[in-house]
């Protein structure tokens, strides 16, 4: 089993990210470009986000770790910076330069790295006959077979 050294790194990225919105989503608010007080609806959509990015970085540095598919993490992680992008062009005009930069650049490059992510090659048929197998479900250890969840 080999780890999926770039997804490690994306995953670990975004998984701290999302813990820092949520233990303090006003300082990595500022760290993102916004030197304003966030008012309470902003709050709320900050630690929202925070949730979001934890979990879908936490998922893919786990998938990582256990030599699994990246792709689809990838995927959801750009899908998220996506929809972070499609909002921010929304208000562009409303931002300040430092949030434009910072804000709409970090999407931009997350959309790229996800993308990039979820268009590699996958693992090969050999990378998957290292994983054990469990002989009473047909399939490999830990992974639903037809629909069956262990």
């Amino acid at each position: 089993m080999s780890i999926d050294r770039a997804a490690l790194v994306a995953g670990s990225i975004r998984l701290v990210s999302g813990i820092s919105f949520l233990v303090d989503p006003v300082r990595a608010n500022r760290l993102w470009g916004d030197p304003d007080e966030p008012v309470a609806t902003a709050r709320l959509l900050l630690r929202s986000m925070g949730y979001r990015d934890a979990l879908i970085g936490g998922l893919l540095a786990m998938a990582a770790l256990r030599g699994r598919d990246t792709r689809g993490w990838f995927l959801a992680s750009g899908g998220a910076d996506a929809a972070d992008l499609l909002g921010g062009v929304s208000v562009h005009h409303e931002m300040k330069r430092s949030q434009r930069v910072i804000g709409l650049g970090g999407a931009v490059i997350g959309v790229g790295v996800g993308l990039w992510g979820a268009l590699r090659k996958g693992p090969s048929a050999y990378d998957r006959t290292l994983l054990p197998i469990d002989e009473r479900r047909g399939g490999l250890v830990g992974e639903p077979v037809l629909g069956v969840l262990p």
